[in-house]
């Protein structure tokens, strides 16, 4: 049996009683709308937010404004969804860089957040967020990761599936390591119970397998560079260095287009990360990125690791910065392929990775997408209204009965996608965070001079 994402989340959803984070009146005057359900602009509308909902939305010269409303002038501005960072890294509830990730998350407009290297803990997280006992975007949850190493066998694949689905996780987080058969046994149970699995792509099973088995979405584009290496290469031994990039003057990029139709014909989806690799293994220089305004919101000892990893990479035996190259301009091309064949795409950065940022970070991965040939209207479409029919939520679209996650910019990002970042204020859940707001709850967390 075939899960539905949709449905499964939905009912998770469900389950979790979702309360509004604030009830309240707030008013957006004069506000351009974005709604995100197709590329249009409504123009000087008047949008009214009441309990966590959008009542309504309509000309500023018709619509009475309630006299308890919190009025924010709208005028010149852009409201639109808020995005969605589909793979993250969520600390433990309990941990001291929890507030940091989901203060900086907000901050750039992120609403919803899928945590992919799940933890006990976070399914009560989930329902504090909701319930506004803290601060943050909603939160999807995976599973502890199922890899070669937590997993000992059939049965036991099959036994954790069956625990993390009874626990009420949102997805099954799989790892590198798992045998075939283990990560059959894992499809199929996740099947059988309705719960969808999502993450790597098993060497021992390889594309093909993962997309006949129903996967919901591979991330990072796991598992296309070996899918699209000859039918006589050994596809072993050598360098291949991180998600298989090294091997990109080996692929037959003439498959592409086949497997990108055979992703969309599967129904999975990809979360490409690009940004992440493109960090790990381009020639940009570390200390470029090191020098990242952003990076001033994280404690100088992560910098200090991540520029020692990008060193690392580069001085290992077998990189070659010419083949990065090449396997940048591939990934980039299969990303539009997968896009021009209908294969889902949903925003994800893998923050906080490798120079990856929370929140800032997606707006650098919107601007991979572009550079991938998708337009801003496309790109932000995989973070908002892609991500709401993805997992059955009422959010990525301005419209009357949505919920308000929220995102009002200084300019238009469907003119230029760099405007993403020009974030006048953010509502989350129903509850409005000014500029000014953002930026105090932010300051705490500025450790370096820019």
């Amino acid at each position: 049996m075939k899960f539905s994402v949709k449905a499964w989340v939905s009912i998770s959803i469900a389950m979790l009683g979702v309360q509004p984070l604030a009830a309240e009146t707030t008013a957006f005057v004069n506000v351009n709308v974005l709604p995100m359900s197709s590329e249009s602009l409504l123009t000087a509308q008047t949008v009214i937010v009441e309990d966590g909902v959008i009542r309504t939305i309509g000309d500023v010269d018709t619509v009475p404004i309630p006299e308890d409303a919190e009025m924010v002038d709208g005028t010149d501005r852009y409201l639109m969804p808020g995005l969605a960072e589909m793979h993250a890294h969520v600390p433990d509830a309990e941990s001291a860089e929890l507030d940091r990730y989901f203060s900086l998350f907000v901050a750039n407009g992120v609403t919803t957040v899928r945590g992919m290297l799940g933890r006990p803990s976070h399914l009560a997280l989930r329902q504090r967020l909701l319930d506004g006992d803290v601060f943050g975007p909603r939160l999807i949850t995976s599973g502890p990761s199922l890899n070669g190493r937590s997993v000992s066998g059939v049965p036991d694949a099959r036994r954790q599936v069956r625990e993390q689905a009874a626990l009420g996780y949102d997805f099954i987080k799989i790892h590198p390591g798992l045998s075939g058969e283990e990560f059959t046994a894992i499809a199929e149970t996740a099947n059988e119970l309705g719960i969808p699995f999502a993450g790597h792509v098993p060497v021992a099973a390889g594309i093909d397998e993962a997309l006949r088995l129903g996967m919901a979405t591979i991330d990072h584009l796991d598992g296309y560079f070996v899918a699209l290496l000859p039918a006589n290469s050994y596809q072993s031994g050598g360098y291949g260095g991180p998600f298989d990039v090294m091997l990109a003057a080996e692929l037959e990029p003439d498959g592409i287009d086949a497997i990108a139709a055979a992703t969309a014909a599967a129904g999975t989806w990809n979360v490409a990360t690009q940004v992440l690799i493109e960090n790990m293994v381009s020639d940009e220089l570390t200390d470029e990125l090191v020098g990242r305004a952003e990076m001033t919101y994280m404690p100088e000892s992560t910098v200090e690791r991540w520029a020692e990893r990008k060193q690392a990479r580069l001085a290992e035996r077998g990189f070659d910065p010419d083949i990065a190259a090449l396997a940048i301009e591939v990934r980039r091309r299969l990303i539009f392929a997968l896009h021009e064949a209908g294969a889902g795409l949903l925003l994800g950065s893998d923050a906080p990775q490798l120079f990856n940022v929370p929140g800032f970070s997606l707006h650098r991965e919107l601007e991979t997408l572009v550079a991938s040939g998708l337009t801003p209207f496309e790109a932000l479409q995989t973070g908002t209204t892609a991500v709401a029919f993805f997992l059955g939520t009422n959010t990525g679209v301005v419209a009357v009965g949505r919920d308000a996650d929220l995102l009002l910019l200084d300019a238009n990002p469907l003119d230029d996608i760099a405007n993403s970042q020009r974030i006048h204020g953010v509502m989350l859940r129903g509850l409005w965070l000014s500029e000014t707001a953002i930026a105090s709850r932010l300051e705490k967390y500025r450790n370096r001079e820019d």
